[in-house]
């Protein structure tokens, strides 16, 4: 028992990367916004997220390598490996800054008079810190427990809510999406499954089997969805515009002072594991395009996140917000996502590779699910981007929308025809 107890908080680490403050903000903003409405895409993204996590963390455990070796040996491409790797790495470094700044943010909430660069300094010596001085063990157990207060805070908060039973279930399931909520909707999938995590759970399941690794996995992205969940309903008690401080002064006027501590406490948990996790998921995945399994006592393993890092302290600290790298890292991201899950898809099928751990019938069918919303997802967040470039306004709606579901549905069927000759390797 102690044994699975600290093989679950040392996979909360994913849980720790896909909750930051993007997702804090997407999910009571869904809250603030649509009520319980869009609980189901909570659902749908934490069961999607398993699906991926764990199909690349037992092409890890079965082939003996790094995901971005097995890749390579597979597709005999390293330019296509380096690609999905400085694109990953590219978005880790870009939203770095966010991370330390929803963490500002919590803190601010209770802590009031130093100026934000202090803040910013502390946290990321902090950071910097725990990833030097630890393994990547260490540093996930120690994120693990971060994660477990955060959840805590999250949960006791949304708990102390007057909730809606009724309108609760509904929400979660049975699937509702109108123009209006359409891009929070994908918002909502995009925060949850992220391309670095796909890197960092693969590197995490070194030395495991798969049936540890699942043991540990599955239920800390699934309690991690359960705490998105629970921001989101923390987010229906804000009458009004969105905001952190908005969101903390409904809370303690509602609800007393010790619920604006707690949420206040969940959110800096959120930024701060955040922003280890995005320097730790950039390291794993530039290392892991290398060759070999991550390790951190290497300075060329450290040197990478000490960059990532690095990035995070120059934009919080000048508080300029690199919107163009930004855009690319949106862009790149989008493609990389839906590119990840179908490789996966490929070789958790292929049948020399896998062996006997091949994907069964139902696995398959939901990897072409997630295969067919993160298509759509990523070609929504590139014509944002290009939108973005040329000045224009983004709608998923006519034309557009017609377009971008034709190219998922084109990049399913695509899909379903390669898995066939996968399977027959």
């Amino acid at each position: 028992m102690k044994s699975r107890f600290w093989n679950f908080i040392f996979w909360l680490v994913i849980a720790a990367a896909f909750i930051g403050p993007g997702t804090v903000t997407t999910a009571a903003s869904a809250g603030a916004s649509h009520q319980y409405q869009l609980l189901w895409a909570l659902l749908f993204s934490t069961l999607a997220c398993v699906v991926l996590q764990e199909a690349a963390a037992r092409v890890s455990i079965v082939t003996g390598l790094s995901l971005g070796e097995a890749i390579k040996s597979r597709f005999e491409s390293s330019s296509l490996v380096w690609f999905i790797a400085m694109a990953v790495f590219l978005g880790c470094a870009a939203y770095e800054a966010g991370n330390i700044l929803g963490a500002i943010s919590g803190l601010a909430l209770i802590i009031t008079g130093p100026p934000v660069w202090i803040f910013t300094i502390i946290i990321v010596v902090v950071a910097a810190a725990v990833l030097y001085k630890g393994s990547i063990n260490k540093v996930a157990n120690f994120l693990g427990i971060v994660v477990a207060i955060m959840g805590l805070a999250f949960l006791y908060a949304a708990l102390n809510l007057k909730i809606d039973a009724g309108a609760f279930f509904q929400g979660l399931l049975i699937p509702q999406i109108s123009e209006e909520s359409a891009l929070l909707t994908l918002g909502l999938v995009g925060t949850t499954i992220v391309p670095y995590n796909i890197f960092l759970g693969s590197g995490l399941a070194k030395g495991q089997t798969i049936k540890q690794m699942r043991s540990g996995m599955i239920p800390s992205i699934i309690l991690g969805g359960v705490i998105s969940m629970a921001v989101l309903v923390v987010g229906t008690s804000l009458n009004g515009a969105f905001g952190f401080d908005n969101l903390y002064q409904n809370l303690v006027s509602n609800y007393g002072a010790l619920m604006g501590i707690v949420f206040a406490i969940g959110l800096f948990a959120a930024g701060f594991t955040s922003s280890i996790t995005a320097a730790l998921a950039g390291a794993i995945t530039i290392k892991s395009a290398t060759k070999g399994q991550p390790d951190a006592a290497t300075w060329k393993f450290k040197r990478i996140w000490m960059l990532v890092l690095l990035t995070g302290l120059v934009f919080g600290i000048s508080n300029i917000k690199p919107i163009p790298v930004i855009i690319l890292a949106q862009a790149a991201n989008g493609l990389i996502l839906p590119l990840l899950a179908f490789i996966l898809w490929m070789m958790v099928n292929h049948a020399t590779i896998m062996k006997d751990n091949q994907n069964g019938f139902w696995p398959n069918v939901f990897m072409a699910i997630t295969v067919f919303v993160t298509a759509m997802l990523g070609f929504i967040n590139v014509f944002k981007a290009g939108y973005s470039v040329f000045g224009g306004h983004f709608s998923f709606a006519g034309n557009t929308q017609i377009v971008i579901l034709s190219l998922a549905a084109i990049t399913l069927i695509y899909g379903l025809v390669k898995i066939q000759k996968e399977r027959s390797a």
